[in-house]
């Protein structure tokens, strides 16, 4: 069954039954036509609540369904909050509380009290709200017509953030191996981690991948190695009967072991460790290039936090343009008007980043001490999109994100053999650095260029309650530190004793 959000109407018994039923038919008319917008995630109308118990029971109903990821909450009429109080405290799932009204244009020759009484929810809203901010609940507000399509648009990215909070509370993540050795911020608290986020992080040893490739046939290696063919721009020396074919069969191996390993344990996020390769003949490239195309999250060394944000780009941008990557600050173009990052990483950047057909190439890799891997090798589109890190900061989680435009190299590369990106930062290279520096954020991202992509990290942060600073066009070094120094104080007040 898909996924759905539950769409609630508030009302009360005052106006009798007569308005009531044409509540009802109205309320279902928003919901159907909500749910015939295209959203990510099914709409499934509720009765209408006019009472205390029916909408704790509905709220309880809707924590309790595996199927529902978050509610929609409308007030028809005026509906008393009082009567929200005790189901807005039970609520679990993530909240969106639409202010709309049933008709768009005023019928300004028939107005009457009944009309009114009727069409009221620009005060019952505000009532509803009025409780919501007093108990502190977390919501999405979005007000206007759904025959706007910027409304329904931001619905759709608040219910596509509700599925990634979803995804978040039931996944897996296998780390093959631990982190490198020595690097700081790729640590961090895994049990407060799944606290917030929801997401199981385990460590499984690398000879458990390794075995699972040792299971894979010559057969379903070869043929898979021949869809690669097909696929990409394949380099001589690794296609059928090439002097290297083998190296890219054993790629083909690793795809198949890790993807079977990671439905055994119902696992949709993964890392792996240059440090810690078992008996791996390579360290894997173009295995995970493909499986996080397919929508698994990964990080590099050992970075859980990545893999995990990766994970939820990938859900969240499901169906969209773009995509969602693991991606590493790397270098700069420093000269002066033309600053740009220079991103990639060993092997591992993923190929939805590009609508061009990548090269599919093997070339030595001068750490891990294992043969020569294979690897697609592209630019990522230029275009809008954002990078985002997750950093532990001991006492909470920060995500930072930085908004930037993915631009096309000044010149080929044709001695840097792996996908890359190359970007320019809002506002402008020297404060974006500057920023990402004071926030403490790591070198390790997740690229994410659907579109919308600022507002569905929002969003989510939202959801989840975790601290987001942004670094966008409007951004200064001094208004960030000091939004740093109040997110800080909020946080820790937050948290309570």
């Amino acid at each position: 069954m898909p996924k759905q959000v539950w769409f609630l109407t508030g009302s009360q018994h005052l106006y009798g039954p007569e308005t009531l039923a044409q509540v009802d038919a109205n309320s279902r008319r928003l919901a159907a036509r909500l749910d015939a917008a295209g959203l990510p995630v099914g709409v499934a109308w509720q009765p209408v609540l006019t009472g205390k118990e029916a909408i704790r029971d509905a709220i309880l109903a809707a924590n309790a369904d595996p199927d529902c990821v978050g509610a929609i909450a409308w007030m028809h009429t005026f509906s008393p909050a009082k009567m929200w109080i005790a189901g807005l405290e039970a609520l679990q799932v993530p909240l969106l509380h639409l202010h709309t009204q049933a008709n768009d244009e005023l019928p300004w020759a028939s107005i009457d009290m009944d009309f009114m009484n009727l069409n009221q929810a620009a005060h019952g809203d505000r009532e509803f709200a009025s409780v919501e901010t007093r108990l502190g609940v977390a919501r999405k507000t979005v007000t206007g017509s759904l025959n706007d399509p910027a409304v329904v648009a931001k619905v759709d990215r608040w219910a596509r953030a509700a599925l990634a909070w979803d995804a978040g509370r039931r996944a897996r993540l296998v780390r093959f191996g631990d982190n490198m050795r020595d690097v700081a911020v790729t640590e961090g608290d895994k049990v407060e981690a799944e606290r917030i986020f929801g997401m199981s992080v385990n460590t499984y040893g690398v000879n458990d991948l390794v075995e699972a490739i040792g299971q894979v046939s010559d057969a379903e290696a070869e043929a898979l190695a021949a869809d690669y063919e097909d696929l990409y721009d394949v380099a001589e020396e690794l296609r059928a009967g090439g002097e290297r074919h083998a190296s890219l069969v054993y790629g083909a191996r690793q795809e198949l072991g890790m993807r079977s390993f990671l439905e055994g344990v119902q696992a949709t996020a993964f890392t792996t460790n240059f440090e810690d390769l078992g008996a791996l003949e390579q360290l894997p490239g173009l295995a995970v290039q493909r499986l996080t195309a397919e929508g698994y999250g990964f990080g590099a060394e050992g970075d859980w936090k990545t893999a995990m944000l990766v994970r939820l780009a990938k859900v969240m941008g499901d169906g969209l343009s773009g995509g969602a990557s693991l991606m590493e600050d790397y270098t700069y173009n420093l000269v002066p008007g033309r600053e740009v990052i220079l991103g990639a990483h060993m092997l591992e950047v993923c190929p939805s980043l590009t609508t061009a057909k990548p090269s599919l190439e093997i070339h030595p890799l001068g750490i891990g001490g294992r043969d020569d891997p294979v690897r697609l090798v592209f630019t990522a589109d230029p275009g809008p999109g954002v990078v985002v890190g997750l950093a532990d900061l001991g006492e909470r989680f920060r995500l930072t994100m930085n908004v930037v435009e993915n631009v096309v190299p000044e010149q080929p590369l044709p001695k840097l053999p792996v996908a890359r990106a190359v970007w320019r930062p809002a506002p402008d290279f020297h404060t974006a650095t500057e920023c990402w520096l004071v926030s403490g954020a790591p070198h390790h991202t997740c690229m994410f260029t659907a579109p919308g992509a600022r507002e569905l990290f929002e969003d989510y942060a939202a959801i989840a309650g975790v601290e987001l600073a942004v670094i966008d066009e409007a951004t200064t070094s001094a208004g960030f530190a000091r939004e740093l120094r109040w997110e800080a104080a909020y946080h820790r007040l937050a948290r309570g004793l």
